[in-house]
């Protein structure tokens, strides 16, 4: 049975506690969250910080039974250091979280590859992997981007496909099924309109602000998935902002969740 988790992003208003009761509400087995901000204009929730939330957190999960998938996100750049991190991380291990979600931020690779390689000894050491995200706008574009960087980080470093980012980097299916299954640890999936290209700032605001419900865009979904090993877990990232002032955020979660279970009995 494939794992689904509801990704910070989807609702990303939430705390942590509204966010995993929501996702109860909505079906899904557990939650990423959002540990660390990513932007000045969106919220992050240092539960290393704030032990009150952190407690009201571990209820939550206790009362619901959905469990925390994956922490994020670390921007791997010039200016990271591991030891900062590890606040974290042992956060993330306290909630029960496998995954942690890097960034790749870094112009020089074989430094972001060192750093990625000591963050991921300091996540195992807590019962952690790690994953680097590709972005179509950063030096990491593609998966093939992200295998080459991971292989010479180590052998604890794996890479997160996110159907959008995967699609709008034009990324290859054929190198997708190609990465070993250890490398592949859960995948982000939503859907969007496909155009012949795309600036910047289209990128950034499907990313972050306008995503589809999977099978209500153009992406090739079905190739992605077919790419992806069937029991691969699935954090589903749709943030719907202009839905979300309009509209209940566990209304949102609920549909979110039907949807995705639909589309995924559809496609096999």
């Amino acid at each position: 049975m494939r794992t689904l988790s509801l990704a910070h992003l989807s609702a990303i208003d939430l705390t942590p506690p509204e966010l995993i009761h929501a996702a109860a509400e909505g079906g899904f087995d557990a939650v990423g969250l959002r540990l660390l901000r990513v932007t000045p204009t969106s919220p992050g929730y240092p539960l290393m910080e704030d032990k009150a939330l952190l407690r009201v957190t571990r209820a939550a999960m206790a009362a619901t039974g959905v469990r925390v998938h994956d922490i994020e996100f670390v921007r791997i750049s010039a200016e990271t250091d591991v030891a900062t991190l590890l606040p974290f991380l042992d956060v993330g291990a306290e909630l029960g979280a496998t995954e942690v979600i890097t960034a790749p931020y870094d112009p020089d690779q074989s430094r972001m590859a060192d750093t990625l390689g000591r963050l991921s000894g300091e996540a195992a050491m807590r019962g952690l992997g790690l994953a680097l995200e590709f972005f179509p706008w950063t030096d990491i574009r593609t998966v093939d981007d992200a295998l080459r960087l991971v292989t010479e980080a180590g052998p604890g470093v794996g890479i997160l496909p996110d159907s959008l980012h995967f699609d709008r980097s034009g990324s290859s299916h054929a190198t997708l099924a190609s990465v070993p299954r250890e490398r592949l640890r859960f995948a982000h999936l939503c859907d969007a309109p496909v155009l012949p290209s795309y600036d910047e700032a289209a990128l950034m605001f499907a990313a972050r602000e306008e995503r589809l419900l999977p099978g209500t865009g153009e992406i090739d979904l079905t190739a992605f998935l077919t790419a992806l090993p069937p029991d691969l877990p699935l954090g589903i990232e749709v943030p719907q902002s202009a839905r979300m002032r309009s509209t209940p955020a566990l209304q949102v979660i609920r549909e979110l969740g039907s949807s995705v279970r639909a589309f995924l009995d559809d496609a096999g």
